[in-house]
């Protein structure tokens, strides 16, 4: 039966046994993923995550590109430019990037999402549905990232390095944690392989002797669609483009002055439409994010750039001294901390090692040009643009741009670790596959401590207990405003309008109070209440942890403040204007 011969021969050494493999090994990242999430899953701890998520199911909804979680900065860009703060009306969102909110709203619209916490749930409350689906999300997003860097070194080196970098990023406990942190980083990482697909592709199309047009071009049009994506992403992406021009520029062929143009065309082109959107809105081209830089200086430490309802003045004072300071302090902190532990995983050392050895095929050596120069440069822009982000979640936060380059960093190691396992003269060369599966389970070794034993709790309080926001928001209309010190929590559990703690508990609130909309509703959490008792309370009289003071002593509030009425929670504070916990909450 030639017919049966032939399968058997094919799923034993020819087509057959490649997907074989390729079937068990996504097996295997299944069984890893089910086991991770029993063991270590955490609901949401980042700002960044409820944020976006939130305005996924706004978009979901029908109901726009609309924020429920307002900035006080973006009020007064908003009443600057168009002299309506939108209070009164949805809020249209000028921080986040649009790409990962439109991903999530359409994975709101296919996924059987549940936004209400029985209160049945309540007391034995560990994990929140919808996070749990974005995680999952995130973690195909994942695999999807293994397969490209699989492809991608079994391009450039071999299958046996493909294999192995596969599987040491697959086994990176870093990348566990932020597939279940809902930021944005793996939908990222995705995009930054296919960039780097679209350069080995164009690198070797340049090379090849009868260079195919359409082939250049077509390319050509994939990376810039590619770079967009990425930029409307995380913004600060964007900045890649430099050195994808310069590669580009450098090593291309006949044609490289057209390929780069129209890499850049259809990259403004793609990203122009939503630049525009933002400057008719506010005046900038990449909204509050465009603070970024000028937060953590002197005159705006932690998120108080945020939370400033006219930052003018300020800003004006800001010197190039001050924006040299604050690169200095933070690169040096990404240098002495973030480098040494690069993409959480010390296989690359082996990169870093590897660049001593020179590549015979030219495609590694150029590529690795190109890794180096996107390291120096997202180096300096990761200093710059760090703000009170990183400070909460140093690890787990969408700023660290580093981990982007962890993948690929990984099959130059592997690399560089065959190169000099093949100059090894070993006694019995059976000792070979022992010998790399030890490595990788070396290098997966953080992985295999966190699943085991003790199994830490999936809920991230302090300061989040998604019950008690979402109870505590049920309090107000649909239409009405609150104010508290997490209102990226009360927006995504709540589902109601929330404006970010003022600086002060006085001008700026009373500003908001009665020029724009009443706040009907004030909610602190720990965040406010944990404040350090000398330096943020004693000292500093305009707080809202003075208020919080005066308060608890005085047992009212200030004269003169309009939410004088309270439940008397234990861990929070909630202050509105009559008492709403008395009566059943009435249709808006």
């Amino acid at each position: 039966m030639p017919g049966l011969q032939e399968w058997i021969y094919s799923i034993e050494v020819g087509r057959g046994a490649s997907i074989v493999r390729a079937v068990l090994a996504g097996l295997v990242f299944i069984a890893v993923a089910v086991v991770y999430d029993i063991r270590c899953y955490k609901n949401f701890s980042s700002s960044e995550a409820m944020d976006s998520a939130q305005l996924g199911r706004a978009l979901a909804e029908g109901k726009g590109y609309h924020t429920l979680f307002v900035r006080p900065v973006s009020v007064s860009m908003l009443k600057k430019r168009q002299g309506d703060s939108f209070l009164k009306r949805p809020h249209p969102d000028l921080a986040n990037a649009p790409a990962y909110p439109v991903v999530l709203a359409g994975l709101t619209r296919l996924l059987p999402f549940r936004f209400e916490i029985p209160e049945l749930a309540h007391r034995n409350f560990l994990t929140y549905s919808p996070e749990v689906w974005i995680a999952v999300f995130n973690q195909f997003l994942f695999f999807c990232a293994v397969i490209l860097t699989f492809l991608l070194a079994s391009i450039l080196f071999d299958r046996a390095v493909g294999w192995m970098a596969a599987i040491i990023f697959a086994g990176t406990e870093l990348f566990w944690r932020f597939s279940v942190s809902g930021l944005p980083t793996m939908l990222l990482l995705l995009v930054f392989l296919g960039v780097l697909c679209c350069l080995v592709f164009l690198e070797r199309s340049a090379a090849a002797e009868q260079v195919s047009t359409p082939r250049l071009l077509s390319g050509a049009c994939g990376l810039g669609a590619l770079m967009a994506l990425g930029t409307l992403t995380r913004y600060s992406f964007g900045w890649l483009i430099i050195p994808v021009l310069i590669f580009l520029i450098l090593y291309g062929s006949v044609w490289r002055v057209m390929v780069a143009a129209l890499v850049l065309l259809v990259f403004a082109g793609c990203l122009a439409p939503w630049l525009v959107r933002n400057y008719r809105l506010c005046g900038a081209l990449f909204g509050t994010a465009g603070y970024a830089v000028s937060q953590g200086t002197h005159f705006f430490p932690n998120n108080e750039l945020e939370r400033s309802l006219d930052p003018s003045r300020e800003l004006t004072q800001i010197s190039f001294a001050d924006y040299g300071r604050k690169f200095l302090v933070n690169s040096r902190e990404i240098v002495r901390e973030a480098l040494p532990k690069f993409g959480g995983n010390w296989m690359s050392a082996f990169f870093l090692a590897g660049l001593l050895i020179r590549f015979n095929h030219p495609t590694l050596s150029r590529i690795r040009v190109f890794l180096v120069s996107s390291l120096i440069l997202l180096i300096v822009v990761q200093a710059f643009g760090r703000t009170h982000l990183t400070s909460e979640n140093p690890e787990i936060n969408s700023e660290n741009l580093l981990v982007l380059l962890a993948p690929i960093l990984f099959v130059y190691g592997v690399g560089c670790f065959f190169i000099l396992f093949g100059q090894m003269s070993l006694l019995h060369p059976q000792w070979r596959q022992p010998i790399m599966a030890m490595v990788c389970l070396l290098a997966s070794a953080p992985l295999i401590f966190a699943v085991l034993p003790p199994r830490s709790l999936p809920t991230a309080y302090p300061p989040y207990w998604p019950p008690g926001i979402q109870g505590v928001s049920k309090y107000m209309k649909e239409k009405e405003l609150m104010m508290s010190d997490m209102p990226w929590a009360v927006a995504w559990y709540g589902q109601r309008q929330c404006c970010w703690l003022t600086l002060n508990p006085r001008s700026d609130f009373f500003k908001i109070n009665d020029e724009m909309k009443p706040v009907q509703g004030l909610y602190l959490t720990l965040l406010t209440l944990d404040q350090k008792f000398l330096s943020d309370i004693v000292r500093d009289k305009q707080s809202w942890g003075r208020f919080v003071r005066d308060l608890f002593w005085k047992g009212e509030p200030p004269a003169g403040f309009p939410l004088r009425k309270s439940p008397g929670l234990s861990d929070r504070l909630f202050l509105t204007d009559w008492e709403r916990w008395k009566v059943t909450e009435s249709s808006p």
